[in-house]
């Protein structure tokens, strides 16, 4: 029993160690990182602001969003501890001097930044650091990952031995093996699961159970990481939220704005504002649909989303999505054929919610479509009576690593920065979103060089009568 005692206590230090690690290393050093992500994009966001109108608050944005990254990025790199780690962080600190360098270069310019090529040189120096970021939290993940699995190893293997020693100590004292025997697996076993169910990122359970005094510090660890996880998940969503909520009246308004002077309704422009006017006009757009965008996931995630389900035509919804990008299409040469079957396709779903799921993936088949390419939106009835829906494309294609999480937010894939696509990464988890609460599949299907198929299906049955 001494024996067992002590190799069950040695585990759960291990085991709180691995714990401590993951709580105070790795999560933050995500957080930060993406943090530091968005406030790059907000600097670029700044100087383009600037160098286009010359207003000393956009400069003045600039300096406040570059001394917020110094900050966090000396608390990063003061906090990493692996070669690799401080090598990605090395590149990004040299990137982001190179970046500043540049824009002070341009402020004593006159010419619109717009066109001029050290814009594209500024974005792609954006890019670049963007990516060595994500792969600092990719880094991250894998040790997240490593550390799960030998916890879990970890758990397993003092189950194991455990079991073992119990069974020599049942000659001797059987009552007294079995007791304390329990006393030590069960909580091994509940935290395992905890581990596991922490590693898939749901953090909302808490864990209660009966354990002895050390082995209670480990659960109330557990718990303490669960917590500060959940806190930190919700803080992230109400903030997403929040600002989302808050930034869009004002946007809109601005939009409104800009239209009514492309417009001319104030006055007469010349070349140069309008062109100022439309990337302003651009730029707005594509906040508003973003933060649409961030705001529907939201509530998604909250299960907030009311959905209204009817009889809707299927290919009245598909035939408006192509049209809606027809322009997109148009813009790079790329034929969008579709494949519909002549018989009308009634069925009930949410009509707007599916043809907007239907426009993010479209969308994303055009935007990494070649030049000259061909998009193909089919919808097939299957004998399953499920009505199938797929969007192929003869793009680059998806390295099959990136696959599973490219219907996680924010994942945009490890592309070489100078190849990188703008984009949210949100479209495809909106579209799963939606396709799930249909009660529907999605799954996507892909080959390197040779294209993407993203493919869904949707009951015919009512949500009333599924199940």
């Amino acid at each position: 029993m001494a024996v067992v005692n002590l190799f069950a206590l040695n585990q759960v230090r291990q085991l709180t160690a691995l714990n401590t690690q993951l709580v105070s290393y790795h999560y933050p050093a995500i957080e930060d990182a993406q943090i530091l992500v968005t406030n790059l994009y907000s600097q670029l966001r700044s100087q383009k602001q600037y160098l286009a109108v010359r207003d000393p608050v956009f400069l003045k944005n600039f300096e406040e969003e570059g001394e917020q990254f110094r900050q966090i990025f000396a608390k990063v790199q003061g906090q990493e501890n692996s070669n690799e780690g401080r090598k990605l962080l090395g590149d990004v600190l040299r990137l982001y001097r190179q970046h500043q360098a540049l824009f002070r270069e341009n402020l004593d310019q006159d010419r619109p930044a717009s066109v001029s090529g050290e814009e594209r040189r500024r974005e792609r120096l954006i890019d670049e650091m963007a990516g060595r970021l994500q792969s600092y939290i990719d880094l991250h993940e894998v040790k997240i990952g490593a550390v799960m699995t030998e916890a879990r190893a970890r758990s397993s293997h003092a189950e194991d031995f455990t079991t073992e020693l119990g069974v020599v100590t049942l000659l001797l004292a059987l009552c007294l093996a079995g007791l304390t025997s329990y006393s030590i697996l069960h909580p091994l076993r509940r935290l395992q699961e905890q581990f596991k169910h922490i590693g898939e990122g749901n953090f909302s359970q808490p864990l209660e159970i009966s354990a002895p005094r050390d082995l209670r510090a480990l659960v109330e660890t557990a718990n303490w990481m669960r917590a500060k996880l959940q806190e930190l998940d919700d803080m992230k969503s109400d903030f997403l939220a929040h600002i989302s909520h808050e930034l869009r009246t004002p946007l809109t308004s601005m939009r409104e704005g800009t239209h009514l002077l492309l417009d001319e309704i104030p006055g007469a422009l010349n070349n140069d504002q309008r062109q100022i006017l439309r990337i302003m006009n651009d730029s707005s757009q594509r906040l508003i649909q973003l933060i649409s965008t961030l705001l529907d996931l939201s509530k998604m995630e909250a299960g907030m989303m009311e959905y209204q389900i009817v009889p809707t035509e299927l290919t009245r919804i598909a035939s408006s999505s192509i049209d809606k990008v027809k322009l997109l299409a148009d813009g790079k040469h790329i034929q969008i054929l579709s494949d519909f079957p002549p018989e009308q396709l009634w069925i009930p779903i949410d009509g707007a919610r599916i043809e907007q799921a239907l426009d993010n993936i479209l969308s994303n088949a055009l935007k990494f479509g070649p030049m000259g390419g061909v998009v193909t939106l089919q919808l097939r009835v299957d004998p399953t009576r499920n009505v199938g829906i797929s969007v192929s494309d003869n793009g680059p294609g998806i390295p099959a690593e990136d696959l599973p999480h490219v219907f996680d937010r924010f994942y945009q894939g490890r592309q070489n920065g100078k190849n990188k696509l703008p984009g949210s990464g949100l479209g495809l988890a909106l579209a799963k979103r939606v396709v799930e609460a249909h009660e529907g599949k999605i799954r996507i299907e892909s080959e390197v060089g040779k294209g993407t198929t993203v493919r869904f299906e949707l009951p015919l049955a009512p949500v009333s009568q599924r199940g």
